[in-house]
């Protein structure tokens, strides 16, 4: 072959080549070995930022011991005040419901209601606080109970009044219901304060149909002696609640102690307040049957129930410790008050 042709075929591959390359982008063209054996690099994945981590795990510990250590003891307020007196009595009203009125107002709308907070908020931790409410709550419970059943209606035929039927029932609702409560229902709950707010409201009702001489407040021995039989056994039922917490806990600490405590000093207080100025309402009966003198030692038992304040609540043995029982020392106030308020109804009763 002649060596022109040669040359000239040479060149039409190389055009050949050339064109393949422009027209095909995707092709691989070979580099003549200088990646040859090279695997193509991996991206990294870039680190976690160890320092990040850090300052967001400090700033949740600082927000709790904030939450915790520094909002929930302000938040803290146990207040058996023994002087505790409404702002005003309506004329012609009960002094002993505008007191029960004003303590519930005190606990939810003063310090606000806490044994339902959840477990995040500040007193999510607290349990002496939330006792005591409860407590108070039950003494105003059955109080308003006893309005209803006897002291606000003619006899027990005649018809029951209702704002006293709307209170004692919104009072008995469970203290522990937040706004999402599961174990009742996966649907939205109405919290127990609101709940108590109606009961507050509805003996405020009561009084101020009471003193326009709309309503029933019977000031009579017999109504008297069936109020205070009542609230006798209530505390009975108590006392059976210190015994059995006596047995509880490690050594001379018990949580179920301190609970049952806190829960009967709420209701001690609530019901030396209350009876304190059902006293003034039945003065006039207290004067006719000389029962001063025992009224005033049941509500001395009930406050002393209620002022006792420990540092820590001991649960020591009562036969060999050396240590206090402050449950049995709270129990026997109860129990001398019991033993009056029963006086009290056997001298009424006759």
């Amino acid at each position: 072959m002649p060596a022109r042709l040669c040359f000239n075929g040479r060149k039409e591959a190389a055009n050949v080549t050339t064109t393949t390359a422009t027209t095909a982008p995707n092709t691989i063209v070979p580099d003549h070995g200088k990646t040859a054996g090279r695997l193509p690099k991996a991206r990294l994945k870039p680190r976690p930022s160890w320092r990040k981590l850090k300052i967001v795990i400090a700033a949740l510990l600082l927000g709790a011991a904030v939450n915790y250590g520094v909002l929930g003891p302000m938040a803290h307020n146990i207040d058996p005040n023994p002087e505790f007196q409404p702002n005003s009595i309506p004329e012609n009203g009960s002094a002993a419901i505008a007191t029960a009125a004003a303590l519930m107002n005190r606990e939810l709308n003063v310090y606000s209601w806490t044994p339902n907070d959840p477990w995040f908020a500040p007193t999510g931790l607290l349990d002496n606080m939330p006792n005591f409410q409860t407590g108070v709550v039950d003494a105003v419970g059955r109080f308003s109970f006893e309005m209803l059943d006897q002291i606000g209606r003619r006899s027990g035929s005649s018809s029951a009044d209702p704002d006293l039927e709307r209170a004692s029932g919104f009072l008995q609702y469970p203290p522990y219901i937040w706004v999402w409560e599961p174990s009742r229902s996966l649907l939205p709950s109405v919290p127990s304060e609101n709940q108590y707010r109606q009961g507050l409201e509805a003996l405020e009702r009561y009084n101020a149909r009471l003193s326009r001489g709309e309503a029933v407040f019977e000031r009579r021995a017999d109504t008297l002696a069936a109020a205070l039989s009542r609230i006798s056994d209530d505390l009975g039922s108590q006392t059976s609640q210190i015994d059995r917490a006596q047995d509880t806990g490690w050594w001379i600490f018990s949580r179920t102690a301190d609970d049952v405590f806190y829960r009967n000093k709420g209701i001690l207080y609530g019901y030396d307040i209350i009876l304190e100025a059902l006293g003034e309402d039945f003065s006039k009966v207290i004067e006719e049957n000389n029962l001063g003198p025992i009224w005033a030692q049941a509500l001395n038992s009930l406050r002393q129930g209620s002022q006792l304040r420990p540092a820590i609540v001991l649960n020591g043995q009562t036969d060999r410790s050396i240590f206090a029982n402050h449950l049995a020392l709270q129990g026997f106030a109860m129990k001398r008050a019991i033993l009056q308020l029963q006086e009290l109804v056997s001298v009424l009763a006759i």
